[in-house]
């Protein structure tokens, strides 16, 4: 691989020096601290030209959600050729064992890094530790991996549960409320409502807010959640005043239901990805909010980091890009530590969400990520601000 061949270099180049008698403490390439490898990525000359030479391998675990190809996927492949290395993926459609069987097969085609989106946390775990065994290095991309070698770089997942539930008890601070929770085998799922539970807890106990429905959704699943929400409408003969969503594809199912039964725009509805369809449903009125994740950011970050890794860079030297914007980490750009709910430390960089209402759909839209057209589609001209 690239790490073995370069220290190679590096030992002839060494030679070399010595022959010709040089003593110009200047010359080392190796980044300073003794085990961050051959990493000059912290050096005068960037990143630009850190990558050559290196194969970077992506585990999608399937692309039902809009934003991986959309912007996550070419975000990741961007950062990549900026820096000179290569981009390699497959896509596991949904099973854990297939993705098992995609990251052996990504090893397999010598790759320099691993980006895994895990299907399943635990289940993908050997083949991580076969990975970091045979030196690559893992970067456990948007959703936990509890391994302490996998590097992890997502979003605040607790914080954007935080302003899912914000912004739905502003709309509607006491009534009946349902929770349509993520994959139960992605912690994900536990921590965006673990976010949400910090918020609306005092809520509860006080009896303003009744939890009259809860479910985990099997692989996210807008179709299953539409099925779970008619289920808790039949169940509280339609008297539900909020839905909490966990993201937008759900979220997309959840007003079918209640579009089924007269009660969307009637009912607040929450969300997170920035989906189009979502942030035209916030445009209409139908879905209240939708947290914003900002994926060409994540991708960049994951494409520079996996540079840096491969090229030698040790997990607690990561650095974030210093370009994020909005989304760059609350921290700084340092990796830091973040302790998993297993209780296993794993280093980790964490970019910051933004919520998006009808107040300032006009983000997203300065930014690129959607246009005015999308957002408007069907919106009464003059009802929101962005649609004049």
């Amino acid at each position: 691989m690239f790490r073995r061949r370069l220290w190679v270099l590096l030992a002839v180049l060494a030679v070399v020096l010595a022959a010709c008698g040089g003593d110009d403490d200047s010359t080392d390439t190796t980044g300073g601290a003794e085990g961050t490898g051959a990493d000059t990525t912290g050096g005068a000359e960037g990143t630009d030209a850190s990558g050559e030479g290196l194969l970077v391998g992506v585990s999608w675990n399937n692309y039902n959600e809009e934003r991986w190809a959309k912007a996550d996927e070419p975000a990741i492949q961007g950062a990549l050729e900026a820096a000179g290395a290569e981009y390699t993926s497959t896509d596991a459609g949904s099973s854990a064992d297939q993705q098992l069987a995609d990251v052996e097969n990504l090893i397999s085609q010598g790759v320099d890094a691993l980006i895994i989106l895990a299907q399943d946390g635990t289940a993908i775990l050997p083949a991580v530790q076969s990975a970091i065994e045979q030196g690559i290095p893992v970067i456990a991309y948007d959703r936990l991996i509890e391994d302490p070698g996998a590097f992890y770089l997502t979003f605040d997942n607790v914080e954007v549960g935080r302003m899912q539930a914000r912004a739905i008890l502003e709309a509607v601070p006491e009534g009946n409320y349902v929770f349509i929770k993520g994959n139960q085998a992605d912690a994900n799922a536990d921590f965006l409502f673990g976010g949400q539970m910090e918020v609306l807890q005092e809520a509860i106990d006080s009896g303003a807010i009744v939890n009259v429905g809860e479910s985990y959704t099997d692989n996210w699943d807008p179709a299953i959640a539409q099925t779970n929400m008619e289920q808790f409408l039949t169940d509280n003969d339609n008297d539900v005043q909020a839905v909490v969503a966990s993201n937008d594809g759900m979220a997309g199912g959840v007003v079918a239901a209640l579009e089924a039964q007269g009660l969307a725009g009637q009912v607040p509805v929450s969300g997170q990805d920035g989906d189009a369809a979502a942030l035209n449903r916030v445009a209409l009125g139908t879905q209240t909010v939708s947290v914003w994740k900002n994926a060409y950011a994540l991708g960049q970050a994951a494409g520079e980091i996996a540079v840096q890794l491969a090229g030698g860079t040790a997990v607690a030297d990561v650095t974030a890009p210093d370009d994020l914007g909005d989304s760059a980490p609350a921290s700084g750009t340092a990796a830091g530590v973040f302790t998993t709910p297993g209780g296993v430390d794993v280093y980790s960089v964490i970019l910051t969400p933004l919520p998006i209402t009808q107040e300032n759909l006009n983000v997203p839209v300065d930014a690129g990520w959607i246009t005015v057209e999308e957002v408007c589609q069907g919106v009464t001209a003059g009802t929101v601000d962005i649609c004049g």
